[in-house]
């Protein structure tokens, strides 16, 4: 490795701008790579917090996913009519590190869920505050972001 001293002022004040304007830089990017990701959407906007709504059904997909994962299900509404229910619940991560894993739901199992309903009664939509599978006894009651 070669080191150069700068006799000139101008060349090494320039050579100082140019590498205090590249660790700025690079400061910057791995100020945005490292942050946590904070919640994307308003929850209270497309649900009401303050209420809770019980479905019971058959469920027919689970998305294991992120940033959300979704149960899918058939059951009745309010009139008893069959409807394809929306459960919006945590990321893949979240939930995985509170023991749930890609096959923890599978089609075909009746399931209960406690949540709160979507502000459009038509969208048949709940955030997720807990699910039970009755034949085996699994619970969840837990919170995500």
């Amino acid at each position: 490795m070669v080191l150069r001293a700068y006799h000139d002022g101008a060349e090494g004040e320039l050579a100082m701008k140019r590498a205090l304007v590249a660790a700025a830089i690079l400061g910057a990017i791995s100020v945005v790579a490292v942050a946590p990701v904070s919640a994307h959407h308003s929850f209270a906007a497309t649900y009401f917090e303050d209420q809770l709504q019980k479905v019971e059904g058959d469920l027919v997909q689970f998305q294991f996913r992120n940033p959300h994962s979704y149960v899918h299900m058939e059951a009745p509404d309010d009139k008893g009519v069959m409807q394809r229910w929306t459960i919006e619940w945590g990321s893949g991560m979240q939930l995985s590190t509170q023991g749930l894993v890609a096959t923890t739901l599978k089609v075909g199992d009746h399931v209960i869920v406690t949540g709160a309903p979507g502000r459009d009664p038509e969208d048949h939509r709940l955030r997720m505050r807990s699910i039970e599978r009755p034949k085996d006894g699994f619970k969840w009651n837990g919170t995500f972001q």
